[in-house]
């Protein structure tokens, strides 16, 4: 009866892999479309002055890049199209995406020092600050190191071997990172922002109720992303990879 009943568990997440993805596009543009709409509409919008509509430019381009764009990025290999034929044109995508992420992240960390400088504000002294400082080096470091292994062609294909699977766990830890940086983030600025003098965070005005719902949203998207990846039915097959079958060769050799 346990076993009838796992197997019926397991057909009911038996989403089919495309249908998963749709849903979880139209759930990262919900998270970047909330976070426009929240600093837009309760923030006082956007600018380049150093004042605070500086600083909103931070958790667009910070949710936007190092979580909607790093997960698709995460998931290119999980397209069935890339498990047959050249890897290639796959893996410039999965790179470019990557880098798009990056970019976006390098420019939301200039948003805010930008606007702390401006304002006399210290850098760097928050949990949140040292987590998402923390999450952008570690991204940079995994950008070029898959770019110096995966993409670069004298490239050992022993090396590419060895390093994939520590590529692939980071990736999955990049992205956790990422998420947890922006919900701290989201979290300090209603702490920050929402005081006696408009309506206390405590009390959940309307805002506090939006910005923690787009926290949770973030939330579930890292993790179905996180899900996607270790799901075995989605992986691509080890036996079409080139760099596998070249390091079996050398060693057959």
């Amino acid at each position: 009866l346990a076993r009838r009943c796992h197997h019926r568990a397991m057909d009911l997440l038996d989403v089919p892999f495309l249908s998963f993805c749709a849903f979880l596009g139209t759930l990262g543009l919900l998270c970047v479309a909330m976070v426009g709409t929240w600093c837009q509409h309760w923030r006082g919008g956007f600018s380049l002055d150093g004042s605070s509509r500086t600083f909103n430019w931070h958790p667009v381009l910070m949710v936007t890049g190092l979580v909607v764009l790093y997960g698709a990025a995460a998931l290119v290999y999980r397209v069935p199209n890339t498990w047959s034929g050249p890897k290639l044109p796959w893996k410039l995508l999965h790179g470019s995406l990557a880098l798009g992420a990056f970019i976006l992240t390098v420019l939301g960390l200039a948003a805010v020092f930008s606007f702390h400088n401006s304002q006399g504000t210290p850098n760097m002294y928050s949990l949140h600050s040292w987590m998402g400082l923390g999450t952008v080096l570690l991204f940079s470091c995994q950008w070029a190191a898959g770019f110096g292994a995966f993409l670069l062609p004298w490239a050992p294909a022993w090396l590419r071997v060895i390093y994939k699977p520590v590529h692939v766990f980071f990736g999955s830890t990049i992205l956790m990172l990422s998420v947890a940086s922006c919900v701290s983030g989201i979290n300090e600025k209603l702490f920050f922002s929402l005081k006696n003098e408009t309506t206390a965070y405590k009390l959940l005005p309307a805002e506090a109720v939006f910005a923690n719902t787009l926290g949770l949203l973030i939330l579930l998207f890292g993790v179905l992303v996180v899900g996607a990846l270790a799901r075995p039915s989605w992986k691509r097959p080890d036996s079409n990879c080139p760099d596998s079958r070249q390091v079996w060769d050398t060693l057959d050799g």
